[in-house]
């Protein structure tokens, strides 16, 4: 599979995947279009009514674009898909454009969609296929994780003189990553548990904790800041802060969070 992030200028995100089935257009069309088999791979509950498309649960989305059997484009609630077909000898290409506001949140659009899109070609083949929800957590991290690598979703969202900021999605709940980062032994006025430090970094005492959500900490120049929040998928979305911090303390907090990450994937 081919996977590529662009940028837009409105801080939209598009997630480009590309793969080919061994199975003729017409065939790869009515799995993506027609409700009876949308249901053995798509990850929600779709219904078509003209030029509305359903999804079980919120508003419904519109069809922007239904070209038989080349392109269908829908709207879900922020997000644009476009689900283009290409005949390639006896097979297709199947091409996924996604666009999206949060561009943090690609790694876990991409670990769907490639759990989605394996269940439709087992669909496509005859096969059993497993429903999306039904994945291990185990193997949705690793898949997670490889795709922020392929996708180069770097953390740092800022960093100035002044301040340094990280943003990056997690692939567990926050009560676990609390647990795994031992945040129930942070307790105000005491030093923080060593997992939410970095090297190089001065921790002085707690300041505030929540759990699960927050704990804070002075340094010699200023404050750190960890919150965990909701995210895109299954995950917790990690933004750490630093004020008083300087650009170098970048590269350490970057590494302290892909270790973070490691961690949580397991």
């Amino acid at each position: 599979m081919n996977e590529n992030l662009t940028l837009h200028p409105d801080g939209r995100t598009t997630l480009r995947m590309q793969r080919r089935l061994p199975h003729p257009p017409a065939k790869v069309w009515r799995a993506i279009t027609e409700p009876q088999h949308l249901a053995h791979w798509f990850p929600a509950e779709v219904t078509i009514d003209g030029d509305r498309i359903g999804y079980g649960e919120g508003p419904d989305g519109r069809i922007t674009e239904m070209n038989p059997p080349h392109v269908f484009a829908h709207t879900w609630q922020d997000d644009e898909l476009r689900w283009e077909i290409h005949p390639d000898g006896e097979g297709s290409i199947l091409t996924l454009t996604h666009t999206f506001p949060d561009r943090h949140g690609a790694a876990s659009f991409a670990s769907g969609w490639h759990t989605c899109i394996l269940a439709l070609l087992a669909s496509l083949d005859g096969r059993s296929t497993a429903p999306y929800a039904t994945v291990q957590p185990a193997d949705f991290a690793r898949i997670h994780e490889d795709y922020i690598a392929i996708l180069g979703l770097d953390p740092v969202a800022a960093a100035d003189d002044t301040a340094v900021r990280l943003e990056r999605q997690l692939a567990r709940p926050a009560d676990e990553i609390w647990h795994l980062l031992h945040g129930g032994d942070a307790t105000p006025g005491t030093p923080p548990p060593a997992a939410f430090t970095a090297p190089g970094v001065q921790p002085g005492p707690v300041t505030r904790t929540e759990t699960g959500k927050l704990l804070e900490y002075d340094t010699p120049g200023g404050s750190v800041r960890w919150e965990l929040a909701q995210g895109t998928g299954q995950g917790a979305r990690l933004v750490i802060t630093h004020s008083g911090a300087d650009t170098s303390t970048v590269h350490a907090w970057r590494v302290h969070v892909a270790e973070v990450a490691a961690t949580v994937a397991g």
